[in-house]
């Protein structure tokens, strides 16, 4: 995974300690270098839309899942998974499951059955990030995961305040990763591609954060002293 940082507004509001991974966060809303991300929701809520004529069609039983069906029918099994999960779960007002360890094991289980394949291979560019219709369809890589997790439990009705994308190093690759953290009672628990069990942040010793993001703010995250 590339991480562009050229052209970044670094925020200079006080930061906090004791942050993810143990850092501190300097927090800013000034999301105008994020064109990666601000595209994801854009292509998201057009490709929301479409679907909503397109569910209204059926599609031809004889192509069964190939080719442009294919988007139809991951997009028809990520939807089944989401109800299942709101029927199976403890209901909140709404009929959105409770945010548990259980439900944040079963959608990084869900996101991380999808192959993984690099940004070059995949769409011919060094950093690509996708949303779910472009990730069931394709597969992806780090961030890819990440953001259809965020997603996936954006429609469960997580509020999306509670979730963070997390670009990291990875100490023990010495690779750029990302990964997605929820907080759940009041620790931020880690949906990691790598691995299907879900982690607090503090059991894992080798990401080094560099920034996260969400909806409406992002993170920049320094880290005095790291050590495994």
């Amino acid at each position: 995974m590339a991480i562009a940082v050229i052209g970044w507004q670094v925020p200079t509001a006080q930061g906090q300690s004791s942050g993810l991974f143990g850092s501190r966060e300097i927090h800013s809303t000034n999301m105008k270098s994020f064109d990666k991300w601000s595209g994801v929701w854009r292509r998201q809520n057009l490709e929301k839309r479409k679907a909503s004529s397109v569910e209204a069609g059926s599609v031809d039983p004889n192509n069964e899942c190939r080719g442009r069906a294919r988007i139809k029918c991951n997009r028809d099994a990520w939807n089944q998974f989401i109800d299942s999960q709101r029927s199976e779960g403890p209901a909140t007002v709404g009929g959105d499951p409770a945010l548990s360890r259980d439900l944040l094991t079963a959608v990084n289980l869900y996101i991380n059955r999808t192959s993984y394949i690099v940004d070059p291979v995949n769409w011919g560019v060094p950093d690509y990030w996708s949303t779910p219709d472009e990730f069931f369809l394709r597969s992806g890589d780090c961030e890819d995961y990440a953001i259809s997790k965020f997603i996936t439990l954006k429609r469960l009705g997580v509020d999306t305040a509670h979730m963070r994308l997390v670009v990291v190093q990875d100490e023990n690759l010495r690779a750029a990763h990302a990964v997605l953290a929820v907080k759940l009672d009041g620790t931020y628990h880690i949906l990691d591609n790598q691995v299907d069990s879900v982690l607090t942040h503090d059991k894992i010793l080798h990401y080094r954060p560099v920034y996260s993001i969400n909806e409406s703010n992002w993170w920049l995250h320094q880290v005095k002293r790291f050590g495994r």
